[in-house]
């Protein structure tokens, strides 16, 4: 199992800037060096998105364009978090901040509680279902277990939409919706819910972000003090952001319009939550004036895997289809995929069990092999057959691997060995860092060669023995690293929940395999009522299927094999047939006309400059350097007046009182504090410039398209010496 983008564990670090572009593709190179502005990158998957955003910050941070504090990269898992701030230390751009939407909102929430609100802030509770059992319990309402998860999906649906209870049936049935229970029902849960969190003085997940935005939305001086920190955002996986974290997005953001978001519709698997591809797709429309740059050229991926990719979704319908993107695979071509149809599911099993054992006895490492599923509960045949094979196998969402009991032993004996390693007869005859780790996992399990089978033992062994090879890629990267740098590493990857690849077969559902690819990928139960599943009805949620069957196609490398089953059980009915998503796509069956990607080819669109409601195109960027000494400028104030704080200013002091006596009027009217309107360093770089025109006010930094088109024409009319009344007589 590995991340997205195949590279080298711990490379070296760029030696420069330009360093940091080597080995882009002209759009990826696009991405890293388009800096400001409203910028949307459209990737499709095995397109390296992850390498173009992640160079994009470096390449700012070291040509001194972005100071690392000042830069939020947003994701929507840990892992992922994790994976980019390991890539941006490689590529030199530590202290940059890369979080989860719920990581950023809960760190700046815990730190503005006692000064928004008071008091102590409420225990976050990371499991919503005893609550609810409690909520349906005072409505005397019997839940069974089923019934409670899915209540509790509905209420978290319910807050990522802003929903409130009484708005909840009317919003369920527009979405389309199919309520476990009577929608009044799960409105009167709702409500109840909330009571028993109240009461308890707790809160979840969705209340951090509806608090951080209530918080920004009635305390301007908190907004402020936040959009000073963080002046450049970059949003991964755009696709996926639900109504509530765009509003947060909107808040962080304010006036401004450093923002860089990438997605890719053709991705949007998680609509259940309340993600939502219209953000993405609707990004040109908000941002008129917003580069676009397509990356389609798919490293992960053969030919053959792109093709019945590309294929899958040519037949696809919906706005989201309208929008894809037709990728071209830059790898040499390999096997064509294999499809298998089977008697029964625990033969289909048996199947892919062999064939895996073929692949592991030729020199396939199992942890470069998956089998995906539409849902869990098919892990438990996967799981037997494997054993029986004996073929070591994971589950892809089980327990976290530095939550393991093994592992967080071993990291206490390497903390201890690091420590007071001179005193240990262990390692009296090692002296590298490999060795080391070695001699000290011996002594929690670890030998030279694991153990026979796959049981309990097994999966003990593998663990240790991905420590042991993390141990090897860190000292081929490092060869001056200590046991103490490695123990360092292992913090902060434990902080992460980024863990090393473990030497095992993955098992994991099609959703929770998105981000991640294989050599080998199994594709398994591609039948009808399985894919697309029983309950998908509408077309909506019958595209979203096959969005889903496309993100699991699209995590093989080389090797695809696509099964299905007949019947569910020996001797059963064989009355399936395989999913309609295959149809003109395997051997055998009628194609369905296709159509061209709207999307089109890679490249770059640039934004319209002028265009109503657009941002002012800006000329290609440089690092901003003092217009008087020329220093470059790194402290975002100065950057704001484009000088040194100690160069002499050519500022008309009677323009800039003039202004600030407009500001004062303007928050009184208001009833907002000045700085809302203008900060003084804003005033100043106005009273510095003196702009004549709309476009040349547009350029200084903290004049957004909402403030211009509020109070432009007022500013211009001060900056041209006229009275705002004779400047209202003339309009």
């Amino acid at each position: 199992m590995t991340a997205a983008t195949h590279s080298t564990l711990f490379p070296q670090v760029p030696d420069s800037a330009d360093a940091v572009l080597e080995g882009l593709d002209p759009e990826q190179r696009e991405v890293a060096t388009a800096l400001h502005g409203p910028v949307c990158v459209l990737a499709g998957a095995g397109t390296g998105k992850t390498r173009a955003i992640t160079h994009r910050i470096a390449y700012g941070v070291r040509a001194g364009i972005l100071h690392p504090s000042s830069v939020l990269a947003v994701t929507f898992t840990n892992r992922a978090a994790g994976e980019m701030r390991g890539r941006l230390r490689q590529l030199g751009a530590g202290g940059v901040q890369a979080r989860t939407f719920h990581s950023a909102a809960l760190r700046q929430l815990q730190y503005f509680w006692p000064k928004a609100i008071g008091g102590a802030m409420p225990r976050l509770v990371d499991r919503k279902i005893q609550l609810v059992a409690d909520a349906a319990a005072a409505c005397r309402i019997r839940l069974d277990r089923g019934e409670l998860r899915d209540v509790t999906a509905e209420i978290e649906w319910s807050k990522v939409t802003q929903t409130v209870p009484a708005d909840y049936a009317p919003a369920a049935a527009k979405a389309g919706r199919e309520s476990p229970r009577d929608p009044a029902e799960i409105a009167q849960l709702y409500a109840a819910y909330e009571d028993v969190k109240r009461e308890r003085s707790v809160i979840d997940f969705e209340d951090v972000l509806l608090l951080t935005v209530a918080v920004l939305q009635d305390r301007h001086d908190i907004a402020e003090q936040i959009r000073a920190q963080y002046q450049h955002f970059v949003v991964d996986e755009y696709q996926d952001v639900s109504p509530l974290q765009q509003r947060l997005l909107e808040l962080w953001l304010g006036e401004r319009d450093s923002l860089c978001v990438v997605g890719d519709a053709s991705q949007t698997i998680y609509s259940f939550t309340g993600a939502t591809p219209d953000h993405l797709l609707d990004f040109r429309t908000r941002h008129p004036g917003a580069t676009v740059v397509k990356l389609v050229r798919d490293y992960r991926s053969t030919p053959q895997v792109v093709h019945l990719a590309n294929g899958l979704l040519a037949q696809a319908r919906g706005r989201a289809a309208d929008h894809r993107l037709e990728l071209v695979s830059q790898r040499p071509a390999g096997p064509e995929p294999v499809y298998a149809e089977y008697t029964d599911e625990p033969a289909e099993a048996e199947g892919a069990a062999r064939r895996i054992r073929e692949l592991v006895d030729s020199g396939v490492p199992a942890s470069e092999i998956a089998v995906l599923f539409r849902t869990n509960a098919q892990s438990e045949t996967y799981e037997q057959a494997l054993a029986d094979a004996a073929v070591p196998y994971q589950l892809r969402g089980a327990e976290r691997f530095f939550d393991r009991p093994e592992v967080r032993k071993a990291g206490i004996a390497l903390r201890g060995a690091a420590r007071f390693g001179g005193n240990d007869s262990l390692l009296d005859d090692v002296v590298d860092l490999p060795s080391q780790v070695r001699a000290v996992l011996s002594g929690e399990g670890w030998t030279t060669q694991p153990p026979a089978g796959s049981g309990a033992v097994r999966e003990r062994w593998e663990s240790l023995a991905a420590l042991v090879n993390l141990a090897q890629d860190f000292a081929a990267a490092r060869p001056a690293a200590t046991l103490a740098d490695l123990v360092a590493e292992l913090d902060e990857r434990a902080n992460a929940q980024h863990a090393p690849t473990v030497q095992g077969v993955t098992l994991a559902s099609l959703h929770s395999a998105k981000g991640l690819e294989w050599d080998v990928v199994f594709l398994v139960g591609v039948a009808e009522g399985m894919m697309p599943i029983t309950y998908a009805r509408t077309d909506e949620q019958i595209e979203e299927e096959r969005r889903l069957l496309y993100v699991g196609v699209t995590r093989a490398r080389e090797h695809l094999h696509v099964s299905w089953a007949l019947s569910r059980s020996p001797g059963g009915r064989p009355s399936r047939r395989p999913s309609r998503f295959l149809d003109g796509l395997r051997p055998g069956s009628t194609a369905t006309a296709g159509r061209p990607a709207a999307g089109g080819a890679g490249g770059i669109e640039r934004g319209i400059p002028g265009t109503r409601g657009s941002t002012p195109k800006r000329a290609q960027r440089v690092p901003a350097r003092c217009r008087v000494c020329g220093r470059t400028l790194t402290d975002p104030g100065e950057m704001k007046l484009m000088r040194c704080d100690d160069c002499p200013s050519d500022m008309n002091e009677g323009l800039y009182e003039r202004l600030r006596e407009w500001r004062a009027d303007q928050a009184r009217s208001s009833g907002q504090p000045a700085f809302c309107v203008f900060t003084d360093r804003t005033l100043m770089a106005i009273a510095e410039s003196a702009p004549d025109d709309e476009r040349e006010l547009a350029r200084i930094p903290g004049v957004g398209m909402r403030k211009l088109t509020r109070y432009g024409a007022d500013v211009l009319a001060i900056c041209a010496g006229q009275s705002l009344a004779e400047s209202t007589d003339q309009d």
